[in-house]
């Protein structure tokens, strides 16, 4: 991925930054996250089980999609020139709008809302849109901030 002046990001602020790749929610990967997080809710796990509600199938973790989206963000987004590193800061706006079944692919569009720079921290505002291919809905939506600190010497 390019990297990216602060001052042309600056620039970028109001548009799509990026968009990143396709990944496949399937059924091995929300068993070894229901195993990471303990949380074996058989809509996730059981697909015999959850073929018989409405959802038809098993669906992924809201928090799986969530936690896909710092490598999505990776593909999507070039590298701050001069950021020693980057920390999440959390969300300021998080919904879930649709499941994803098994099996569906997703993909992250980032925009960005708003970009601070004081000294050398830069506060990054994306709003995030998850994509499931195939679908008119989003599988979530949300408002990320993200703060990077800057080299001592890099202005």
């Amino acid at each position: 991925m390019p990297s990216i002046t602060l001052e042309e990001l600056q620039n970028k602020v109001g548009q799509r930054i990026g968009s990143s790749r396709w990944f496949t929610i399937d059924q091995p990967r929300m068993d070894a996250f229901a195993d990471l997080t303990e949380d074996h809710q058989y809509i996730h796990i059981d697909p015999k089980r959850a073929a018989q509600t409405d959802l038809g199938s098993t669906i992924a973790h809201g928090f799986l999609t969530v936690s896909l989206l710092s490598a999505m963000y990776y593909d999507a987004m070039p590298k701050l020139d001069g950021a020693e590193m980057g920390l999440n800061y959390g969300f300021n706006k998080l919904r879930f709008l649709s499941p994803v079944h098994v099996d569906a692919r997703i993909r992250g569009h980032f925009d960005l809302l708003h970009l601070r720079h004081t000294g050398q921290k830069v506060t990054e505002t994306m709003q995030v849109s998850v994509e499931i291919e195939g679908s008119d809905r989003p599988a979530l939506v949300a408002e990320w901030v993200n703060l990077y600190m800057l080299e001592r010497d890099h202005k």
